[in-house]
């Protein structure tokens, strides 16, 4: 499996209002979710962590609590000591295919245009500004996905990938709302359910949206992506429509 967490961009990092510890909580929370910090890696140091985030320590500690209190991370004192990631647990199938059955197919869409908006956009901006570093990183993550061996790395270099690109155009805004809308449907598209998605399809989708951004065609990339994301959207309001006609 490769390792991601030595790529973390910290500009991304910043709250948009200091201080609110619920909000440190679920941007830590997302980060871990989403591989960004690995099962038992030690978190940068208390003020450290709190200049990325642009909070006071104070607020990071209070988080930092809610998280051990959760099991997310555990504090291990002594010479080496400090706070370290747990192992994330692992969400049943049937969890996740009840989630998804929950629902509305209005829902789905909903969520899929607003991350075919964030996506395409970031794709153009990254099209138009991404340097050849972070054309490998992406590429890296397009191998990773098409070598994975399980749904959570499926899962983590999938969403890492489209977070990248969101990087890659540099814009924070984006980067943000990409996060958040990977850490809220990144599971449900990797549910195991028979042979729902291939992960080598989706890798080569990622590859013609790298190939358009490295071509810096900022339409061809938006369209590749937005449309790489309406795919997916349909494959789970389709697999959503499945599941409601078995239990009828």
């Amino acid at each position: 499996m490769t390792d991601f967490t030595s790529v973390r961009p910290s500009s991304f990092l910043r709250l948009r209002q200091e201080g609110r510890t619920e909000e440190v909580t679920r941007r830590l929370i997302e980060m871990i979710d989403l591989g960004m910090f690995a099962e038992g890696q030690q978190l940068p140091s208390e003020t450290e962590l709190s200049l990325q985030l642009g909070v006071a320590t104070v607020t990071l500690r209070d988080a930092l609590a809610e998280l051990r209190e959760r099991g997310v991370i555990e504090t291990r004192r002594g010479r080496n000591g400090g706070s370290f990631v747990c192992s994330p647990p692992d969400i049943a199938t049937e969890l996740l295919l009840q989630r998804l059955r929950q629902l509305s197919s209005l829902a789905l869409r909903d969520l899929g245009d607003e991350l075919m908006a964030i996506s395409g956009a970031a794709a153009r901006l990254a099209a138009q500004r991404a340097a050849e570093q972070q054309h490998a990183q992406l590429q890296l993550y397009i191998e990773a996905l098409a070598h994975s061996s399980n749904r959570q790395e499926r899962r983590r270099a999938d969403a890492r990938f489209h977070i990248e690109v969101a990087v890659a155009a540099q814009s924070v805004r984006l980067t943000r709302a990409e996060m958040r809308l990977q850490a809220e449907i990144s599971d449900l598209l990797w549910i195991d359910h028979l042979d729902f998605p291939d992960a080598a399809a989706m890798a080569a989708e990622h590859q013609s949206i790298l190939d358009a951004i490295v071509e810096a065609d900022a339409d061809v990339a938006g369209s590749l992506a937005e449309g790489h994301i309406n795919r997916s959207i349909k494959r789970l309001i389709g697999l959503r429509l499945q599941l409601l006609a078995e239990e009828k």
